[in-house]
């Protein structure tokens, strides 16, 4: 026996020495895990967009509701059967700019009996005129891109009922080519019937 040999640590058979990661395999997985991450960032932008898109449609929906309220606790001017025929439809409006509202009766400047609390009665197209100019405030605070039509038809037979529509732009992540081509996704629409 020589000495060289006796240092030597014999190994059982079918025990093959211990290997580490090649570097090849290491990259393999980076690339798969970037592209995990790639895809979970993607839906969380996604998922933030779409909040944002949920509220400001929330938004709207309450703010249409809130003009209906007006409506209905103010029934001599909007339940009046000459309503429809002074101005069926009523535009009221923002872009880039100050509000605008199509009919003169609602846009005349308010009386001090109706945006003074405690001050003495005013008459019904002028508290229609405060709710309206009131409204469409409030709505460019909160959206300030829009158009808002109330349309009201009556008919002989028939109470007065209100159409109340909203149209506003909305910045909107689409999920891939085909959806970003839709017109609904870019300026949504809320109709709201109102009978007051």
């Amino acid at each position: 026996m020589t000495i060289g040999n006796a240092n030597r640590v014999r190994r059982p058979k079918g025990v093959d020495r211990a290997r580490g990661f090649s570097l090849v395999e290491v990259m393999v997985a980076l690339v798969v895990c970037s592209i995990g991450l790639l895809g979970l960032a993607k839906m969380e932008a996604l998922a933030l967009v779409n909040t944002g898109v949920a509220g400001s449609r929330s938004l709207v929906a309450i703010e249409a509701a809130s003009l209906a309220a007006a409506m209905h606790a103010n029934p001599a001017y909007w339940s009046a059967p000459g309503i429809a025929t002074a101005q069926a439809q009523v535009s009221v409006g923002v872009a880039n700019g100050p509000v605008t509202i199509s009919d003169p009766l609602l846009a005349a400047p308010i009386a001090t009996g109706c945006s003074t609390p405690g001050a003495t009665s005013c008459a019904a197209s002028a508290m229609a005129a405060y709710d309206v100019q009131q409204w469409a405030a409030a709505l460019e605070a909160l959206v300030p891109v829009y158009l808002a039509t109330i349309s009201c038809t009556t008919l002989a037979t028939a109470p007065v009922t209100c159409t109340i529509t909203i149209q506003w732009a909305e910045n909107a992540v689409a999920l891939d080519s085909k959806q970003s081509n839709l017109a609904g996704l870019q300026a949504p629409t809320y109709t709201l019937l109102v009978q007051p």
